[in-house]
């Protein structure tokens, strides 16, 4: 902990001496991001850009509402489908997901309205073939 500053002496003085004395003990040496550069402050400003970056680093994703979290399944599953290589595997992606919507059809999750149907296995699989072709 530093001391007071001192009657007598200026402000700026003082604080200069602190930092110039924390050099010399070689304080500011492993600081965590010592000779990178400074983050983009073109950025607009973020209230939880703390817990974004903790989120970051400790490898966790961010937590989506049940009904958001299986529109994004979805898609990932629609994606999935076009990079198939036969057409079991569309069927199983197809019939994977649409196992998923039904069920949340039958007992909405909380959050905003989901506004998914079942797939067609049938179109996705004629779309899968074209494209091989």
């Amino acid at each position: 902990m530093t001391e007071r500053k001192p009657p007598g002496v200026s402000f700026e003085s003082w604080v200069d001496r602190q930092i110039r004395e924390a050099m010399e003990r070689g304080d500011f040496q492993n600081l965590s991001g010592f000779g990178k550069p400074l983050p983009d402050d073109t950025a607009p400003y973020d209230d939880l850009w703390w817990v974004k970056g903790k989120m970051h680093r400790e490898g966790i994703a961010p937590v989506l509402p049940p009904a958001l979290a299986l529109r994004k399944e979805a898609e990932d599953a629609l994606e999935a489908v076009g990079r198939a290589s036969s057409e079991t595997q569309v069927r199983r992606i197809v019939a994977d997901i649409n196992e998923k919507i039904t069920a949340a059809l039958r007992r909405p999750p909380a959050g905003p309205p989901l506004r998914l149907a079942p797939f067609d296995a049938e179109e996705l699989v004629r779309q899968w073939r074209s494209r091989r072709t």
